[in-house]
């Protein structure tokens, strides 16, 4: 009985074991089955075998070991190179290698360099009529400027494949060398009533009771002559000056010098870019009125803001500036600017501007328009403006209008342009004189007596190709205000035209002359004309002559 119940004791243990072996051979299955599982869903993973590369430089080449799916970036970490973004790395830092690949390494290296270089200074010369033929002064002493250079090299693996100039630096504008050379004309001198300015290779004259008398005003040698007019009493002189400034952020400065004794500094008005207008009030003192452009890197230069201001200044106290009309689109191709004249007793200012003329109403600061004309399509970076003048009574304007084409172009490119009068009471355009040219540029005599009369002139330029007149040269016409009596005067038909300008009326007669002088500039010289017989006499012969003004003293 003992016997059989060890049996079965030792057949139940058999039995377990048996269990217990299943079991265990069930969850190692069940492990061996999650752990396949597992691994197919993950990405394949590279062996760990070990692979050789060559990491080359232009100093050595360098065998490495790595683990397979190593990146180049690893191979240059196990060859201890350092390396920057600039450098050249091929392939790139993430690719994989495989054995036997190679990485080529170029060290790519940038240097500046600084060095400063003197600016040689620029010698100019001046030719003046009031010394002896072949007598030189020095007027200023020449100084070099100075200048920062920055260069960039570039290198590769120390070898240098580029030196290239990146930035230049002024650090000292030269100042030019500015020496005087007698240019003494041999012209007979000619008395002339008041004071004429004229500007001269960049500097300021003035002849003051004869031809024969001149003396510098300015001497900078750096007027542009954008502005350049005398005030009514020829006491002072208003002119631009060239700034020192880059063009894209300042154009030019407003200046002022006195025309009585002893030469003098010029007065800084503080006031710059101007293009179009500056000018003096009749009667008013010292008193300028002016309109400003904004500097543009873009043709032409500028925009204009249309603006009027008002400066008053003496030599004893700081200009003190007043806004007059504020900035504003100008009309049809308003980016160009206006042009504004006042009349002679100086209680009315007119504008011109490519659209039409009209009043600036000073009490309620606006502009009040009297003439509409068709502004000219030029088809470039400039615009058309009007030329226009008063006459002497103070009552009449006179201008030029754009008229109409025969031909089949649009009005606004018709090629023919006529001198009108317009009386300000009655703003009708009367025609005076037809195809004249766009640059007719009317100029009025003062008033004077004529029987029981006062009288005056007008004096314009005439086109020699009036359907051409952009690029025509003129011949000055002079007529009466009504437009009869119209001959031309200067130059002769034989010769060369002039170049646009407005012509300058004599502020008073000549003794011993016929009728009433004019003064224009005529291959880059001065003449003056008798505008009753047309005799004409050239009085500056260096060839520099840009701009001329003439006024009566002290009236």
């Amino acid at each position: 009985m003992k016997q059989y119940s060890a049996n079965i004791q030792s057949s139940i243990l058999d039995r377990e074991k048996r269990q217990n072996i299943s079991r265990h051979l069930f969850l190692f299955f069940i492990i061996l089955g999650f752990a396949l599982f597992s691994t197919g869903c993950r990405s394949p993973q590279l062996s760990r075998e070990e692979i050789q590369v060559s990491v080359n430089t232009y100093e050595k080449n360098t065998q490495v070991q790595l683990p397979a799916g190593s990146t180049v970036e690893d191979a240059l970490a196990k060859a201890d190179i350092s390396f920057e973004e600039s450098d050249e790395i091929v392939p790139p830092l993430y690719t994989l290698l495989v054995d036997g690949d190679e990485v080529q390494f170029i060290e790519i290296r940038e240097k500046f360099e600084l060095e400063e270089k003197n600016i040689p200074y620029e010698t100019q010369v001046v030719r003046n009529e009031s010394l002896p033929e072949g007598e030189t002064r020095l007027i200023q002493l020449g100084q070099n400027g100075l200048e920062e250079i920055t260069y960039r090299s570039i290198y590769e693996d120390g070898i240098e494949i580029s030196d290239k100039l990146v930035k230049r630096i002024i650090l000292r504008e030269s100042v030019p060398q500015i020496t005087m050379v007698g240019a003494q004309a041999i012209f007979a001198p000619i008395p002339i009533p008041g004071i004429i300015a004229y500007l001269s290779g960049g500097n300021a004259w003035i002849m003051d009771d004869s031809t024969a008398n001149r003396r510098a005003l300015v001497t900078t040698g750096d007027l542009d002559g954008r502005i350049f007019a005398l005030s009514p009493n020829a006491g002072w002189l208003l002119f631009t000056r060239k700034s020192e400034k880059d063009l894209a952020q300042e154009i030019n400065t407003l200046w002022a010098v006195s025309t009585q004794g002893e030469p003098k500094e010029p007065l800084n008005l503080h006031i710059s870019n101007v293009v179009h207008f500056a000018g003096w009030r009749p009667n008013h003192g010292a008193r300028v009125y002016f309109s400003t452009v904004e500097p543009r890197t873009a043709s032409p230069g500028w925009q204009a803001n249309n603006d009027l201001f008002r400066v008053s200044f003496s030599a004893s106290f700081s200009p003190v500036i007043q806004e007059v009309i504020e900035a504003n689109s100008g009309g049809v191709y308003g980016w160009w600017g206006m042009d504004f004249k006042w009349s002679p007793d100086g209680k009315m200012l007119a504008y011109a501007r490519p659209d039409g003329i009209g009043i600036v109403n000073l009490t309620e600061e606006k502009f009040e328009p009297l003439l509409d004309i068709t502004a000219l399509s030029t088809h470039s970076d400039w615009a058309w403006i009007p030329g226009l003048t008063w006459g002497a009574d103070n009552k009449t304007l006179f201008t030029v209008t754009h008229a109409p084409s025969q031909n089949l172009v649009g009005v606004d490119e018709s090629p023919y342009f006529d001198l009108s009068a317009l009386s300000v009471s009655d703003p009708s355009a009367i025609q005076l004189a037809p195809q004249t040219g766009m640059f007719a540029y009317p100029s009025s005599s003062p008033l004077r007596p004529s029987g029981r009369e006062r009288v005056y002139q007008i004096a314009y330029l005439q086109a020699i190709f009036p359907s051409q007149s952009e690029s025509s040269r003129y011949r000055v016409v002079v007529m009466d205000r009504d437009g009869s009596n119209r001959h031309e005067v200067f130059p002769p038909k034989d010769t060369r035209g002039i170049e646009p300008q407005t012509p300058i009326w004599a502020p008073d007669p000549i003794p011993g002359q016929e009728g009433d002088f004019l003064a224009v500039i005529y291959q880059d010289n001065l003449w003056l004309i008798d505008s009753a017989s047309g005799q004409s006499h050239q009085i500056t012969g260096d060839g520099l002559i840009s701009r001329i003004d003439w006024k009566s003293l002290g009236n």
